[in-house]
């Protein structure tokens, strides 16, 4: 076995990149550490996702805090500002797309039994306070990670990243 080279990398995202037809887009609903952002961007151009709706008081990804964790990889994801919280989940529903939440909330399933649909948009909330009201009223679904560990929640980036992974996985077809 051995690491693949330049070109083979390229055939092989090719590969899956035709695998995959889904749409997946992200809410973030007040996510203020640039460092998050970073990382959610990065993970997100990675997983193809079609658009990242920033609102209220979230950073954007051009922040340069924000660039620095993401390195650069902001270009391959359009994205949009919203000041306000409500025109965001506003543009998600008007795009036709099922607005799934990640927070750790009463309601919430299990990420592995949510209805993510083929069309979906994840919000992931503020580090500390999670998915605001206005948000968990508007979702048609709120999923969790299900966590073994002593730990009782997930930085943002790495909740958004497993439900990124997800979404995707799902559409794979199965050998």
């Amino acid at each position: 076995m051995r690491n693949l080279g330049d070109t083979e990398l390229k055939r092989l995202h090719r590969e899956w990149r035709r695998k995959t037809e889904d749409r997946l887009v992200l809410l973030l609903d007040d996510v203020q550490t640039p460092y998050n952002v970073g990382s959610i961007v990065r993970t997100a151009a990675a997983l193809r996702v079609e658009h990242l709706h920033v609102a209220g008081a979230s950073i954007t990804p051009d922040h340069a805090k924000s660039h620095k964790t993401s390195l650069g990889t902001e270009r391959y994801v359009d994205w949009t500002f919203h000041p306000s919280l409500a025109a965001a989940i506003d543009a998600v529903k008007d795009d036709g797309l099922r607005l799934v939440g990640i927070e750790l909330a009463d309601a919430a399933v299990p990420l592995h039994q949510a209805v993510l649909g083929p069309h979906v948009c994840l919000a992931l909330g503020h580090e500390d306070r999670g998915l605001s009201a206005l948000t968990l009223a508007a979702c048609d679904e709120v999923a969790f990670v299900p966590q073994l560990g002593k730990v009782a929640s997930l930085n943002v980036a790495q909740a958004a990243a497993m439900a990124m992974y997800e979404v995707r996985r799902r559409s794979w077809p199965q050998p």
